[in-house]
């Protein structure tokens, strides 16, 4: 039986018509594996993000500006339809247009956070499921976690619970199921499964302790909390449905997550960490830029998979994300995670790669850099000047508050360019951590945005134009926020020929004076 059959007579059996189907699994991972991404199973498509509302008329794949194009190319148009969000639309929005008022919407309690629940059911009749069906393989991770040297976290894991357990009463707890925040607190991290440095495990903080429960001991956590008779703390925005219910009577929703807030703000050690991360990530970009222009008769594959080994050679223990090598119109994806073997570099290719790895420290590293194998057309130059100037305006920007405002600045300065049919649509960075992708702090045209920087946030600029069945641009540098200042932690050169100078005004070029150019 096929996986929309198993969805839709699970639909039958529980007399529901409509349904949410989830990438994600019960920790809220964003870049879950595709074993575990009930989402992919029921539609093909292998996007990190994205959620299917099964309807009587067929199913909706909901997808941002990333994934457009990479799900058209996925999906079996006669039982899926796309739904290509723009920005400024609402992705939960979009999703209850789809579902009548009289109806009931089934949602799996274990891949939902709290927030999501209480806001969907805010607007409509909810039934919520424990089990979901496409869960057929028990996936665990490698119980291989390994506790970091206090030269790479600058603190013990004792001092920061103690932060947090300094603020409690008696009679109060917290109770942390973010995988991130877990890892984190206690200075722990997991490579057995690829790109992700986070262990799988959740935390009760007590006044005078702190319990810890692994991934083999999760069902402990599940008798602990039934019979901690305390007022327990947590985040509703990343405590899944199934987790909150065990506490219900005695739960209290966290104003502001404290380890949110610390994980954000990296220490002394933790950027000298990233510093020489970078720098050996750098190392490997600059040696794949290299195989390109020197190597004839080589595919995105080999690319890609000369690129892992050249992470390996830098001491990297794992790549962040599967990495990204596009060529000429799979660059205008900006998510393109196919590597094909029959995508052939030739003289005037345009090669887009986005890549990054963790090193001993778990912290990630993220990078883009765009290179043309021979040289390059006077359309590739001006698309690549174009967002090189998007990035210098971006991290040149005068006394930056947050990244709302310097993603607005650098929509309007794409608004004044003639852009030929070329599209920046995503947000312009995120915050980087121990997921290649973490908040705050955030650089988009979203209310989170609007977050302050604090001196430590690590975060991505990353600007870009795209267009379909011709290219796309990415240019994008990991920056950390100090004493007013956006600072880079990424120092691998720009290209000398996709460079049109005239383009750029006295200004940009002095800026442009502060990285290397070849």
């Amino acid at each position: 039986m096929d996986n929309i059959a198993v969805i839709k007579n699970f639909m039958v059996d529980n007399q529901i018509n409509y349904l949410l189907v989830n990438s994600t699994n019960e920790f809220l991972v964003e870049y879950n594996t595709l074993e575990e991404n009930s989402r992919y199973k029921l539609t093909k498509f292998s996007g990190s993000t994205g959620e299917a509302l099964v309807t009587p008329e067929t199913i909706y794949l909901f997808v941002d500006g990333r994934y457009h194009i990479q799900a058209d190319l996925e999906v079996d148009h006669e039982k899926i339809t796309v739904v290509k969000l723009q920005q400024g639309q609402k992705y939960l929005d979009e999703l209850l247009n789809r579902v009548p008022e009289q109806e009931i919407l089934g949602l799996f309690s274990k891949k939902n956070s709290q927030t999501k629940i209480e806001n969907i059911s805010s607007k409509r009749t909810i039934k919520l499921f424990d089990k979901d069906p496409l869960d057929t393989q028990n996936v665990s991770l490698k119980d291989d976690n390994i506790s970091l040297n206090i030269e790479l976290v600058g603190e013990t894991s004792e001092d920061k619970i103690s932060k947090i357990s300094q603020n409690l009463s008696d009679n109060e707890a917290i109770y942390l199921t973010d995988c991130d925040e877990v890892s984190y607190l206690f200075n722990l991290r997991n490579f057995s499964q690829v790109y992700s440095a986070k262990i799988r495990g959740k935390a009760v903080i007590l006044k005078d302790n702190a319990v810890l429960f692994t991934q083999d001991k999760l069902k402990n956590a599940e008798d602990f909390l039934k019979t901690l008779q305390k007022e327990i703390y947590v985040d509703k925005s990343s405590i899944n449905g199934f987790d909150y219910k065990l506490i219900e009577d005695r739960v209290k929703e966290l104003a502001t997550n404290p380890v949110k807030k610390m994980k954000a703000v990296k220490n002394e050690a933790e950027i000298e960490h990233l510093k020489d991360a970078f720098k050996r990530t750098d190392n490997a970009v600059s040696a794949i830029r290299d195989f390109i222009e020197n190597t004839d008769n080589i595919s995105e594959f080999d690319i890609a998979v000369q690129l892992a080994k050249e992470f390996k050679s830098q001491g990297a223990v794992g790549l962040s994300f599967s990495s990204i090598v596009a060529k000429d119109k799979n660059s205008a994806l900006a998510h393109y995670s196919k590597s094909s073997k029959d995508e052939i570099i030739t003289d005037g290719s345009l090669v887009l790669i986005d890549c990054g790895g963790y090193f001993e420290g778990g912290l990630a590293t993220d990078i883009t850099r765009v290179f043309v194998k021979g040289q390059p057309s006077e359309l590739h130059k001006k698309i690549y000047t174009t967002v090189l100037k998007a990035f210098l305006r971006a991290f040149n920007y005068q006394n930056p508050q947050n990244g709302y405002d310097i993603d607005k600045m650098v929509r309007e300065f794409f608004a004044t360019q003639e852009l030929d049919g070329f599209v920046f649509n995503h947000g312009l960075g995120h915050g980087i951590g121990i997921n290649v992708h973490e908040y705050p702090p955030n650089l988009s045209s979203h209310e989170m945005a609007k977050v302050s920087f604090e001196n430590g946030m690590c975060f991505s600029i990353e600007p870009g134009l795209y267009k379909e069945c011709f290219f796309g641009v990415r240019l994008e540098n990991s920056c950390y926020f100090k004493d007013g200042k956006i600072q880079s932690f990424v120092n691998m050169n720009y290209e000398n020929k996709l460079i049109d100078y005239n383009m750029l005004s006295e200004q940009e070029k002095e800026w442009l004076k502060e990285f290397e150019v070849k």
